[in-house]
């Protein structure tokens, strides 16, 4: 009998296929290869989606290099995020080859059949398309300028620190969350009413709300506080981001 075990050394590979028929009609490395590079596009698509947001004149938090836009062809003033676009649209090409060998292979029987050789086309147009994507994500992260007083601006907007004075009502008052709910939702409808900030409304205005409200309130009613309160793991704390880009670094240099 033939030594495939041999064969298969020869030809680098760790050990023979366990099934004669499956060497010859199996393409899950394809479909899982497709799927990866699906997934990954995917990421990319959403990540691209925000800075196409971001970059409008309504968001306006980022904004792009020259080298990853283009002027538009009738309004001077215009940017187009064009590489942003371009990942996007790219995406559906990968999620689309994808779907395309998953036909294909549905309706073969379990031998080999001259259909799969649209395996090729789908896995190398794949592979070309997301190393172009992740190409053009590094760039253009890397050459975008941030405006962080925008952010800021944002991140403050719609009472966002709400929460944060409705956990201190729990956490120092000794409320019940039911009740620390319907206090700062008058708070939130008084700083509404007279077109400020929670962080803004007076102590004496507070504490006519609940009289447990004390001036340590302030501190949790900052947008950057409230930032640094969420510590735990995975959470959104500076310190806590600078650990994940940490350990993300490390895995990537070890890839």
């Amino acid at each position: 009998p033939i030594d495939r075990h041999r064969t298969a050394a020869a030809l680098g590979f760790r050990e023979p296929t366990r099934n004669s028929l499956d060497s010859v009609s199996d393409r899950d490395f394809a479909l899982e290869f497709l799927s990866i590079a699906a997934v990954a596009a995917t990421h990319l698509s959403r990540l691209a989606e925000e800075i196409v947001i971001w970059s409008t004149p309504q968001f306006g938090f980022v904004r792009l290099s020259d080298s990853f836009s283009t002027g538009s062809s009738i309004m001077p003033q215009k940017k187009n995020p064009d590489a942003a676009e371009l990942i996007r649209a790219k995406t559906g090409r990968i999620n689309g080859h994808l779907v395309a060998l998953l036909t294909v292979m549905k309706g073969l029987p379990l031998s080999y059949s001259k259909d799969m050789q649209e395996d090729k086309e789908a896995v190398f147009d794949a592979a070309e398309t997301l190393d172009l994507a992740i190409a053009a994500m590094t760039g253009m992260i890397a050459d975008l300028s941030v405006d962080e007083q925008a952010m800021k601006k944002a991140a403050g907007a719609g009472y966002s620190t709400a929460t944060d004075l409705a956990d201190w009502l729990v956490r120092e008052a000794g409320l019940p969350f039911r009740e620390a709910h319907h206090v700062t939702g008058r708070a939130v409808a008084l700083a509404d009413q007279r077109g400020v900030a929670l962080d803004r409304l007076p102590l004496a205005d507070l504490q006519a709300l609940h009289p447990s409200i004390n001036d340590r309130v302030f501190s949790v009613l900052s947008v950057q506080n409230s930032v640094k309160s969420r510590k735990s793991f995975g959470g959104t704390a500076p310190r806590e981001v600078r650990r994940q880009i940490r350990y993300w670094r490390r895995r990537l240099a070890k890839a």
